[in-house]
C-alpha cells in the first residue's frame, strides 16, 4: 500500500516535470538548443539507455534516433523521450517492467532507485537550464511567443456586479470588424479588474489563445519601454532602439509576427495626450482587437462600453465582504447603519473596499464619525471629491500615525509600478525606527493590505522568506488613485515645510524647481527629510544649486540609460540612505558616483538593474543591496578590495548578477558581516577557501545558484551562523565534512538539493530546529532524528511551474 502512494507520488512529479520540460523546450530555438547540447554532454548517460535498451523496452527507431541523429532530433522528440525515459526507470524501480534478469535484488533496485534519483534531478536541471536561458535572449530573429499571456494580471477571486459589464464588452471584442474598443468610467470604477476577468474569460481565451497582451500606459508611457517587455516575451533578441518611432516601427513587425492568429491587446489607464501613442499599436493585421481602458471617453478609439457604479445590491453584497461582516465572530453593526455608509459610496468599488475594510470589526461609534465625516461630500463629482473622501477615512484612523506615514511614502515611487517591500524596510528602518528585520515593517503592510490601500504581492514563494529574515520576492501595488491619495496627503504643506518632496522630470523643464502657482521654493529652508526624483532620457542635465541639508532618504525612480548623480548630493550630510531604480529594460549607467565617498552618515544603499561602476570608499555603509545589477565592474575591475571599501558592512545581498562567477575580493575579509545574500547568481561556481573567517555571519542564503559545486570546509568556523539557505544549488554534491561544528544552526533550506550528500557530523547540531528539503532528501535527515530531538523535517509542496519568471522583468 505505501509502495503504491509512493510510485503514485513520484510518477506524478516525473510527469510534472517532464510536461515542464516539454513546453519550455519548444518555447523558443535557445531553449531547443539547450536540450540538444544537453543531450549531447551526456553521452554516458546515453549509453546506458543503450544497455538497459531491452528492458526499458522503447521502440527500436526512437533509440536508434537518439543516438544517430542527437544534433537533427525533433526537438518535440528529443523532449518526449527524455521524459519517457525518467519514467521508464521509474516503473522499472516498482517492478511494473521488470524481469528476472534485472531484477537482479536488492543491491540492482537500489541502484536503479538512486538512477532515478539522479535523472529526477537532471531533469530539475534542464529546467533551470531554461530558466537562465530565458533571460539572456540571444536570438537573432523573432521566435515563438512563450505559452502564456503576456503582462495579464491575476484573475481576481471576487467580484461583484460585472457580470453583465462582463458580457456586453465581450460581445464587443468578439464582434467582427471592430478594432477598438475603448472602456471608460471614473477612476476606481473597476475598469483594470473587468479587462483582467476578459483575459480570463474562457471564450476569450478560446478565440485568442495564448495571444494576449496586457500593457498599462499611465501618465507617462515609455514606448520604448513597452516594446522592449514585449520583444522580450517572445523570446526575440531586444533591439536597442534609437527613438520611439524605431521602436513604432519594430513593434508593428513584431505584432505582424504575433498576428498571423487571433490577437487581443489591452491598454491600460489611458491619459489625456496619449492617444497617438495607441494609434502606434495600431496594425493592419487580421483579427487584432485593441481594448483601451481609461477615465477620459475618447471620441477617436470608436467603440465604448462605459462601465458604470454598482447598484444598491451589489455594493452592500461587496462591502459586507469587505467589511467581514459575515464571519461569526463580527460584531455586525445596525443594519441601517451599514445602508447608510454604503449609500455614501455611492456605488464606487474602491471606496466600498477602502471604507468596508477600514470598519471592519470597529466599535459602532467609528461607524457613526465614519458616516458624519463622509456625508459632507459627494464622491462622484469628480476625483478631487474622491480623494478627499478617502482622505477623510484616513483622519478618522488617525489612532495610528505611524500607517498614516508608511501609507504616505508609497506615494514616493513610480505610477504602476511594483514597490519591493524590501526597500521600505530600508527606509523605515532609518526614517521611523522600525526594526532592521522587518518584522515592524511587515506589520504595517499588512494592516494598509487589510485596509485595501495596499496589495501585497508574493512574486515567488521561498521557504526563507516565513523567517522575518528576507522578503525579495514580496511587493506592494498600489492602485493609481491611492498613489494619488499618498501624494495629496504629503503636499498639504507649504513646499519649504513638507517632509516628503517630490520632483518628477519627465522633459526639459527649466524651472521644474517652482512650486504651486509659480512661487518660487526656497531650498535653502526645505525641510523635507525625503526626496524622491523620477526621470527620464528627457531629464535636463543642469540642475539648479539646492541645498537639501535635512534629507535623511534619497530615491531616484529611473527610466534613463545613463543618468549622473547631481551635485547638490555632495552636501546631504545627513543623507543615510540611498534607493536607485532602473525602470528601464536595460541597465542604467550611473556617472558622478564617486560623490557617495563624501556621505559619512550613509548606512543603507539599493541598486536595481544599475550597471555599477567601481565603488568609492564608505566606511560608515552597513547595508549594500544589489539586485539585478551588472558588477563586474565594480568589484572585479576595482584594485580596492572590498574589505577596504566597506569596512563595517553588516549585510550585502546580490540577487539575479549574470556576471558574477565568484564572490568579490577580501570579502572574507569584513568581519563585521552578519548577513550574506548571493541569490539566483547562476554562474557563481564556488566560495573562497577563507570564508570561515566570516565568523559573525548569522544568515547565509546560496538560494539557486545552479553553479555551485561546494562549501568549503571552512564553513565549519562559522559559529555564529543561525540561518542557511541552499535551496535549489543543484550542482551541490555534499555538505563538508566539518559542517557539523555549527553549532549554533537553527534553519536549513535545501529544497532541489537531492544529490546532496550527508557528512556523519550533521549528528552534532543539537540547536538545528527545522530542515526544509524535498522527500529524497527527508529520508537522509530521517536517520538523523534520533540523535536530534528537537529537529522538525518538513517537506513543502513541490511545484516545477515557472510562470514566476516572467515577473522578474515586468
Amino acid at each position: 500500500m505505501e509502495e503504491t502512494k509512493q510510485r503514485v507520488a513520484l510518477q506524478e512529479r516525473l510527469r510534472m516535470v517532464s510536461s515542464e520540460i516539454v513546453e519550455k523546450g519548444q518555447s523558443s530555438e535557445s531553449n531547443k538548443q539547450i536540450l540538444r547540447s544537453t543531450l549531447k554532454d551526456n553521452a554516458a548517460v546515453v549509453q546506458e539507455i543503450k544497455q538497459y535498451n531491452e528492458h526499458l523496452n522503447p521502440p527500436r527507431e526512437e533509440i536508434n534516433t537518439l543516438f544517430g541523429e542527437k544534433e537533427n532530433a525533433d526537438e518535440e522528440f528529443v523532449c518526449k523521450w527524455f521524459s519517457k525515459w525518467c519514467l521508464s526507470l521509474f516503473l522499472c524501480r516498482f517492478g511494473q517492467k521488470r524481469d528476472d534478469s534485472f531484477a537482479g535484488g536488492a543491491e540492482k533496485q537500489g541502484l536503479v532507485a538512486k538512477d532515478i534519483e539522479e535523472k529526477l534531478y537532471k531533469m530539475r536541471e534542464i529546467l533551470e537550464l531554461l530558466s537562465k536561458r530565458s533571460f539572456e535572449k540571444n536570438l537573432g530573429g523573432f521566435g515563438t511567443p512563450l505559452k502564456f499571456p503576456f503582462g495579464v494580471p491575476e484573475n481576481p477571486k471576487f467580484t461583484v456586479g460585472l457580470d453583465e459589464p462582463l458580457s456586453k464588452l465581450k460581445i464587443e471584442v468578439l464582434r467582427d470588424g471592430v478594432s477598438v474598443v475603448l472602456l471608460t468610467g471614473l477612476g476606481g470604477m473597476g475598469k483594470t479588474t473587468l479587462a483582467t476577468k476578459l483575459c480570463w474569460d474562457e471564450q476569450v481565451k478560446g478565440k485568442f489563445g495564448e495571444n494576449i497582451l496586457f500593457v498599462t500606459f499611465s501618465k507617462t508611457p515609455q514606448l520604448k519601454i513597452i516594446v522592449e517587455r514585449l520583444f522580450e516575451h517572445c523570446g526575440c533578441q531586444v533591439p536597442d532602439f534609437q527613438s520611439d518611432e524605431d521602436a513604432a516601427n519594430q513593434l508593428g513587425l513584431l505584432l505582424r509576427q504575433i498576428g498571423r492568429s487571433s490577437m487581443l491587446l489591452v491598454v491600460d489607464d489611458v491619459w489625456p495626450g496619449s492617444e497617438a501613442l495607441v494609434q502606434k499599436f495600431k496594425v493592419q493585421i487580421p483579427d487584432y482587437k485593441i481594448l483601451v481602458t481609461s477615465r477620459v471617453a475618447f471620441p477617436s478609439f470608436g467603440t465604448q462600453c462605459i462601465l458604470k457604479p454598482l447598484v444598491h445590491e451589489d455594493a452592500v453584497t461587496l462591502f459586507r465582504h469587505c467589511a467581514l461582516l459575515e464571519e461569526s465572530n463580527s460584531s455586525i453593526p445596525d443594519e441601517e447603519l451599514v445602508q447608510k455608509v454604503v449609500r455614501i459610496c455611492k456605488g464606487l468599488p474602491l471606496a466600498i473596499k477602502v471604507i468596508g475594510r477600514s470598519l471592519s470589526h470597529q466599535p459602532s461609534e467609528l461607524w457613526l464619525r465614519m458616516v458624519e465625516e463622509l456625508s459632507q461630500h459627494s464622491i462622484l463629482d469628480s476625483n478631487t471629491e474622491l480623494l478627499t473622501c478617502l482622505q477623510k477615512i484616513l483622519n478618522v484612523l488617525e489612532d495610528d500615525p505611524a500607517i498614516k506615514e508608511c501609507f504616505m511614502d508609497l506615494g514616493l515611487f513610480p505610477e504602476d509600478q511594483r514597490i519591493s517591500v524590501t526597500t521600505l524596510i530600508d527606509m523605515w528602518a532609518e526614517s521611523c525606527s522600525l526594526d532592521d528585520n522587518g518584522t515592524e515593517a511587515m506589520a504595517i503592510i499588512k494592516k494598509l493590505d487589510s485596509m485595501n490601500l495596499a496589495n501585497v504581492l508574493v512574486a515567488r514563494k521561498n521557504a526563507s522568506d516565513t523567517d522575518n529574515y528576507y522578503y525579495s520576492n514580496h511587493f506592494i501595488i498600489l492602485h493609481d488613485l491611492l498613489r494619488e491619495l499618498a501624494i495629496y496627503q504629503s503636499t498639504q504643506e507649504p513646499a519649504e515645510e513638507r517632509k516628503r518632496l517630490i520632483i518628477e522630470i519627465n522633459q526639459n523643464k527649466p524651472h521644474w524647481w517652482l512650486g504651486e502657482k509659480s512661487k518660487l521654493l526656497k531650498p535653502q529652508q526645505a525641510t523635507a527629510q525625503t526626496l524622491s526624483i523620477s526621470t527620464d532620457e528627457n531629464c535636463c542635465s543642469d540642475w539648479p544649486q539646492i541645498q537639501l541639508a535635512q534629507v535623511e532618504v534619497l530615491i531616484f525612480n529611473l527610466r534613463t540609460k545613463q543618468y549622473s548623480f547631481p551635485d547638490f548630493m555632495e552636501e546631504m550630510n545627513k543623507l543615510k540612505v540611498l534607493i536607485v531604480t532602473n525602470y528601464s529594460f536595460y541597465p542604467s549607467e550611473i556617472n558622478n558616483f564617486e560623490l557617495l565617498g563624501s556621505l559619512s552618515n550613509l548606512k543603507r544603499i539599493r541598486l536595481e538593474r544599475i550597471s555599477v561602476p567601481s565603488f568609492v570608499a564608505m566606511k560608515n555603509l552597513k547595508k549594500l543591496s544589489l539586485y539585478l545589477c551588472n558588477i563586474k565592474q565594480a568589484f572585479e575591475n576595482n584594485d580596492m578590495l572590498i574589505s577596504y571599501i566597506f569596512p563595517n558592512l553588516e549585510e550585502l545581498n546580490i540577487d539575479y548578477s549574470k556576471d558574477m562567477v565568484g564572490l568579490p575580493k577580501g570579502l572574507c575579509d569584513i568581519i563585521s558581516l552578519k548577513k550574506l545574500s548571493i541569490t539566483n547568481c547562476h554562474k557563481l561556481s564556488a566560495l573562497p577557501r577563507e570564508f570561515g573567517k566570516l565568523e559573525n555571519l548569522e544568515l547565509l542564503r546560496l538560494n539557486s545558484c545552479t553553479d555551485l559545486e561546494g562549501l568549503p570546509d571552512s564553513i565549519g568556523r562559522l559559529s555564529n551562523l543561525r540561518l542557511l539557505d541552499i535551496s535549489n544549488c543543484i550542482s551541490l554534491p555534499n555538505l563538508p565534512e566539518d559542517f557539523g561544528n555549527l553549532f549554533n544552526l537553527q534553519n536549513l533550506y535545501m529544497t532541489s538539493c537531492a544529490r546532496c550528500e550527508l557528512p556523519p557530523s550533521i549528528a552534532n547540531l543539537e540547536n538545528l530546529k527545522e530542515v526544509v528539503c524535498d522527500e529524497e532528501t527527508a529520508a537522509s535527515w530521517e536517520d538523523f532524528k534520533p540523535m536530534l530531538p528537537n529537529l522538525k523535517i518538513d517537506v513543502p509542496q513541490v511545484d516545477v511551474n515557472l510562470n514566476w519568471l516572467h515577473t522578474i522583468s515586468s
